[in-house]
């Protein structure tokens, strides 16, 4: 089992436990706000679901039909995990809105408090492992999925603030209120996963950083030839792909550019582990006035 499905098991098993402990805390108190956690916590069980099927075919070999591999299924993970992290709000606006017209009395406040915040350090412990890991690991939907949990913990502590004032004040209606700004907190969040995914669907270029990487690699290593240039990368899951032409001398041999297609390939390779790379060589009349020119 590859490292990142173990990472991705981890997260439903996670989810399912701070799944069990929110709904604890909110069995006992009976707070909106309480119940709003808990409902995003069905969402990460959901998508961490979804994450590690999404996963699991996406570390499959490429065949036939799909030759470039499986990896964009992460993408398509993450984007069904920002619909449903909209979904759960809209449910968590709708209790909100009835309870703000029907407060209801808050209940054991403490121990649900406590509990509650056992839940979200364990979120957070999590969120941090999955960011972390799945940035190495190059895996979309394992960020995603922390990024997530990630927002979940910031909307549990604000929960636990505006539980916390409600009864001290004795504003039953600030319970509510706090569910609604969750609701919306984790609005935001489901957009931003959605986008960052369908700009990985629509093969959006890596980011400028990766790209400066790529370009003094090349004007590294390419000794022997005069130029690269048309540089095209995209992303899809956890595979990166590198796509240019390279501009040799006319009166080389095969041999000799194929050595130096090697030399750039093993360079970028170790810079980028993982990355498809593809070397179109041309000759030195077929050279542009832009590109990478080679020390």
């Amino acid at each position: 089992m590859s490292r990142t499905t173990l990472l991705a098991l981890g997260s439903l098993i996670v989810g399912l436990l701070v799944l069990w402990i929110k709904f604890i805390a909110w069995q006992i108190t009976g707070s909106v706000a309480l119940l709003s956690d808990a409902l995003e916590s069905i969402v990460n069980v959901a998508t961490a679901a979804a994450a590690l099927l999404a996963v699991i075919y996406a570390n499959r070999p490429a065949d036939a039909n799909h030759p470039y591999g499986h990896h964009k299924a992460e993408l398509f993970s993450a984007v069904l995990e920002g619909v449903m992290i909209v979904v759960a709000a809209v449910f968590i606006l709708h209790e909100a809105w009835d309870s703000l017209f029907a407060p209801r009395v808050i209940q054991a406040p403490l121990p649900g408090l406590m509990i509650n915040g056992a839940a979200s350090l364990l979120n957070a412990v999590w969120a941090y492992v999955l960011i972390s890991r799945g940035r190495s690991l190059r895996s979309p939907a394992l960020v995603a999925d922390g990024k997530h949990l990630r927002t979940d913990v910031v909307s549990s502590i604000g929960v636990a603030f505006g539980v916390a004032f409600a009864v001290f004040t004795g504003l039953p209606w600030l319970d509510p209120l706090m569910a609604a700004l969750v609701a919306v907190n984790i609005l935001w969040a489901g957009w931003g996963v959605m986008r960052h995914s369908v700009g990985g669907l629509m093969d959006e270029a890596l980011p400028e950083e990766d790209l400066e990487r790529i370009r003094a690699v090349i004007a590294t290593e390419a000794t022997g030839a005069y130029q690269a240039h048309d540089l095209r990368t995209r992303q899809a899951g956890s595979a990166i792909f590198i796509e240019f032409h390279l501009v040799v001398p006319g009166n080389s041999t095969v041999n000799a550019a194929h050595e130096v297609c090697d030399r750039v390939e093993a360079a970028l390779e170790s810079e980028l582990p993982g990355a498809v790379i593809t070397i179109h060589v041309e000759p030195e009349e077929k050279a542009k006035r832009s590109g990478i020119v080679v020390h």
